[in-house]
């Protein structure tokens, strides 16, 4: 499969780094995928990016990717307001379509976009990489089991640090006008969609933004005017009739890539942390009480690199894990879709919902898109 990169920032370098190394991480490959050419905003840096990582082919202009007849799969690294664009065009192209979320930054776009690809017939698959750490994987298995019984609550929270310092100069995903949506579009995103993968789809969503500077150093070194949300706080209730909060900063001081979540059932509970990808905690509330507790507790279940064959054999089911592996699951995931004629997941269709529960967010904060 011959893909095609669009953008290469950190997202992009990601992904290159997962096609790449692919087939250390899952035995006997029984594909293979190659990067053939990028594409950036400036012919330099496309250059400079192909050089380094043995990339052929590099160009400036999206459209040398999007109708080269040569190229299957279309990775989309790119600033949100532009994947609308993009995506209607590698659609029309008959291409395969990977792209870095959020799928649109209206609704309406996302679901054009879903039916587009729907009729067209192409495999495409959203980046919600989170979905295929180990622990995830497990946690949605023990729900599937009915381990939690019926689900009741939940509560997920990503909180960065980045926009904690006000004379750092604001970034593309900062200015509303590029991003089409602050913290919530960027972090937001992950803890929405883990909530949909592990519980279900939501019914309904209110939320609050807040913007703690209102004033920041812009791009250009002079004083801007901050226009995109720091920090997202919603209340959400699910359509299985469970209810929790979902927060989403870059405003919270002492914190790193902060992503949890818990999960509450008639029968049990889990717990993840991103700042420990090793571990998933789990909660089984049927054993009997006792005067010294019994056997009632968290249990700390080792995931580390056990993934289902032909994963974990690399560089082992005891070796510890990092964000990376679960880019390189969703790229493996995708690609082995493709391969075998499958529908991908997380698809345009889950994307487009998680697109739903955002606007309706921000519409129920007065900030409609």
């Amino acid at each position: 499969m011959k893909i095609g990169l669009l953008g290469f920032g950190f997202m992009g370098k990601t992904h290159a780094y997962a096609v790449q190394n692919l087939k250390f991480f899952y035995k006997d490959l029984p594909f293979e995928a190659e990067i053939v050419s990028v594409c950036t905003a400036h012919l330099d840096t496309a250059k400079k990016a192909a050089e380094q990582f043995g990339i052929s082919h590099y160009t400036d202009n999206e459209d040398d990717l999007l109708f080269d007849d040569s190229i299957d799969v279309i990775d989309i690294c790119t600033p949100n307001i532009y994947h609308y664009e993009t995506l209607k065009k590698a659609i029309s192209a008959g291409k395969h379509i990977y792209c870095e979320k959020p799928l649109c930054v209206t609704y309406a776009q996302a679901e054009e976009i879903q039916k587009l690809a729907e009729e067209k017939k192409v495999k495409c698959q959203i980046v919600f990489n989170n979905r295929f750490l180990a622990p995830i994987l497990r946690a949605k298995e023990m729900i599937g089991e009915g381990r939690l019984g019926r689900i009741l609550s939940f509560r997920a929270s990503y909180l960065h640090a980045s926009a904690t310092d006000v004379q750092r100069t604001a970034g593309w995903k900062q200015d509303k006008d590029v991003c089409g949506g602050g913290v919530l579009f960027d972090l937001g995103s992950h803890a929405i969609d883990l909530i949909y993968y592990l519980c279900g789809p939501f019914a309904s969503v209110i939320g609050q933004s807040q913007i703690a500077y209102p004033v920041r150093t812009g791009r250009d070194g002079g004083e801007w005017q901050t226009n995109a949300d720091e920090a997202f706080y919603m209340l959400a209730t699910l359509e299985n009739g469970a209810m929790g909060t979902i927060e989403a900063s870059k405003i919270t001081v002492g914190t790193n890539d902060d992503l949890t979540l818990s999960i509450y059932g008639e029968q049990g509970a889990v717990r993840f942390d991103l700042m420990e990808p090793n571990w998933l905690y789990y909660y089984d509330a049927r054993p009997k009480d006792a005067p010294l507790g019994g056997t009632k507790g968290f249990t700390r279940i080792e995931c580390v690199g056990r993934y289902p064959m032909p994963g974990g054999t690399f560089p082992g089911a005891k070796a510890p894990v990092g964000w990376l592996r679960g880019h390189l699951g969703s790229m493996y995931s995708f690609l082995q879709c493709i391969d075998e004629d499958k529908e991908p997941s997380p698809s345009f269709a889950e994307a487009a919902h998680v697109q739903w529960v955002m606007e309706q967010a921000y519409q129920s904060d007065g900030k409609i898109q």
